[in-house]
């Protein structure tokens, strides 16, 4: 048997649905040969990770562009699918989709993301297709049109609301990345056929933060690095933030940090630091040398050896946030909003430090920063290789 899993992107590790992707590409492939296919976008090819996958074959589709992509955006909206989601509409990715399930061979169907679950819907019609949810879209995005000042929010939420909902009517299950998405999902389409799917990382690929300080001299993180930082003794006064800044709710989590928690920080160490790791920020974020934006970096690892911990200031936004799994695997003490945390299976104290204002949030990132806390970054890396790890959602996904 062959699984098909179909997604609406270049499989390439650029952003947190791109790694959701990938674990599940991971875990699927652990027990049978998978068909990976992808139209491409954000990436003009998959990188060297989705490469190196056994037993996985790629398929990559080109979507169309004028007319044809013009006439499949307006069916869509025409059928009630939002604006953002429309616009990805490939009738090439459908095409192909339906092409590959007709293989005598073949297993489980499995749309990657709303916009792979909608192109598949006349498929699923036909057939068995899974939604491989990576939020509860219509949980949080009210709150996204709210703060953009969306001249219908209301509207926009109920629309968003009715899609989601056709999605999982139609899906033979959805996989969700929390409990927390599962009981909204529940609430909004209650025949829905529920599975909890949860994010995670390769865990057993990732060296502890700690570990790779101990196997190289500071000099060495810092060459890795490419910053002046890297060369100092330690990681010192310095948090690391990850996202991709082209998402609103991390955007909104960058302003919390430079406008509510760092003024706080600095009163008591003048100091301290925060390293910005990511896409999305085409100027800096602030004329302060302490606020270091490096954008993308090719070796993550050395990056998140310069910190001391890691902050995760979510005040929107679903589901559960990668870079969040990721910064405990690392073995890196996590400051987090509870918000952040919501998707997560994190106990306050013990895996984790959550704050919910400024205030707090501060209070605890200095404790980290000042006195360290590597017996809260190991429970945080045994949680990780517990309950968030390929091998863990393997074990999830058995056929």
């Amino acid at each position: 048997m062959r699984d098909l899993l179909v997604t609406t992107h270049t499989p390439a590790l650029r952003s947190g649905q791109a790694l959701r992707t990938y674990g599940v590409a991971r875990a699927l492939a652990a027990h049978r040969e998978l068909d990976l296919l992808y139209a491409r976008f954000g990436a003009p090819e998959p990188d060297a990770a989705f490469r190196a996958i056994e037993r996985v074959s790629l398929h990559e589709v080109i979507p169309s562009r004028g007319a044809r992509r013009l006439l499949s955006y307006a069916g869509a909206r025409a059928g009630g699918m939002p604006d953002g989601f429309a616009r990805g509409v490939s009738p090439e990715l459908a095409a192909s989709a339906e092409a590959l399930a007709q293989d005598p061979e073949r297993g489980r169907v499995i749309a990657d993301g709303p916009i792979a679950a909608a192109a598949l819907a006349q498929l699923a019609r036909k057939r068995p297709v899974i939604y491989n949810a990576h939020n509860l879209e219509s949980g949080f995005r009210h709150e996204l049109d709210a703060l953009a000042d969306e001249y219908d929010a209301e509207g926009a939420h109920a629309r968003m609301r009715a899609f989601e909902r056709g999605l999982l009517e139609r899906a033979s299950e959805c996989w969700m990345v929390s409990e927390a998405d599962i009981a909204a999902a529940r609430e909004l389409c209650p025949l829905a056929r529920l599975r909890y799917v949860p994010n995670v990382v390769d865990v057993e690929a990732i060296v502890p933060v700690q570990a790779a300080r101990i196997g190289a001299t500071s000099a060495e993180v810092g060459a890795r690095a490419g910053t002046e930082a890297g060369a100092e003794a330690g990681a010192g006064h310095r948090a690391i933030f990850v996202a991709s800044f082209t998402y609103e709710p991390n955007l909104d989590a960058l302003h919390f940090m430079l406008e509510e928690i760092l003024p706080r920080v600095w009163s008591e160490l003048p100091d301290a630091e925060l390293l910005l790791v990511g896409a999305g920020l085409e100027e800096p974020p602030s004329n302060d040398p302490r606020v270091r934006a490096l954008g993308f970096v090719e070796d993550l690892p050395a990056a998140y050896a310069q910190a001391a911990c890691a902050v995760v200031p979510l005040l929107t936004g679903g589901g559960s946030p990668l870079k969040f799994v990721e910064a405990l695997a690392y073995g890196l003490p996590v400051v987090a909003t509870p918000r952040a945390a919501a998707g997560l299976q994190v106990r306050d104290g013990e895996h984790c430090l959550l704050a919910a204002d400024g205030e707090a949030f501060a209070a605890a990132l200095v404790r980290v920063l000042r006195d360290g806390a590597p017996e809260l970054g190991a429970r945080g890396r045994e949680l990780a290789r517990e309950r968030y790890s390929i091998e863990a959602l393997s074990r999830l996904l058995t056929p």
